[in-house]
């Protein structure tokens, strides 16, 4: 079964009265949007926002309103900076982004309009709502780039990345397809490479110390990336391929 993008998105005001999101925590609406951002949700958002099926699965091709080479998928964009130039760099893909923070969202939307960016669809909402409506080897790759941390002990069970997800996110990545992870969080990273190494579908591309250490060369740093490393922080940066089939 294929979902096409919903025939209305949430307004900013049925976000803050709706029902809460299953899995998510703290807020979906932060500061008041100006105008023009909170227009782009009424009205740009309906055309390119994502409804999951209420059964079977998505064809992630065919949210795409022309043909696509590949479909790659960017859970947590936060302001939409990475996901941005990449669909701008890639007009042949069909990029998938999941947001459940409006103003992150908004700003995505903003950068949509400016320029004319037709290859993005959006799910405002958890992204383990979508992952199991995805078929098997559907996508191309996967970026999961600074995921909340979730430090403290007790809240652990809040991490996006764990063994159920890394096991979600092998299915669905197409043979010799790529997951790339970044934290700067040093317990994240140990807690994202052990569910990462347990995963026997993913290789780890990593041959040296430097191969993880050292920043992506092909795409843009994101504003949390730049306030991490003008902090002093020192991320790391995953990057795994699904083992090709038999």
């Amino acid at each position: 079964m294929t979902s096409s993008t919903s025939s209305g998105a949430p307004s900013t005001d049925a976000l803050r009265a709706g029902p809460p999101q299953r899995l998510l925590y703290g807020r979906r609406v932060g500061h008041r949007l100006r105008p023009g951002r909170k227009r782009l949700l009424e009205e740009l958002l309906p055309k390119l926002a994502i409804t999951l099926p209420a059964s079977g699965h998505l064809d992630p091709r065919a949210l795409f309103s022309r043909p696509v080479a590949a479909v790659r998928l960017e859970i947590g964009f936060g302001a939409g900076e990475h996901l941005e130039a990449e669909a701008a760099a890639h007009p042949e893909l069909g990029f998938i982004g999941v947001e459940p923070f409006v103003g992150g969202v908004a700003r995505l939307l903003s950068a949509i309009a400016a320029r004319g960016l037709d290859n993005i669809r959006i799910l405002v909402d958890d992204a383990r709502l979508l992952l199991p409506v995805l078929p098997d080897a559907s996508i191309r790759r996967i970026d999961v780039l600074f995921p909340d941390p979730w430090p403290k002990t007790r809240h652990h069970k809040r991490r996006l990345v764990n063994r159920e997800t890394v096991a979600e996110f092998a299915r669905i990545l197409e043979p010799e397809g790529e997951l790339r992870l970044a934290t700067d969080d040093p317990g994240y990273a140990r807690w994202m490479l052990a569910a990462l190494l347990a995963e026997p579908r993913l290789i780890w591309c990593a041959e040296r110390a430097a191969d993880w250490r050292t920043p992506w060369p092909d795409r843009p740093l994101t504003r949390y990336e730049r306030k991490a490393l003008a902090a002093g922080r020192k991320p790391v940066y995953f990057r795994f391929l699904r083992r090709s089939e038999a």
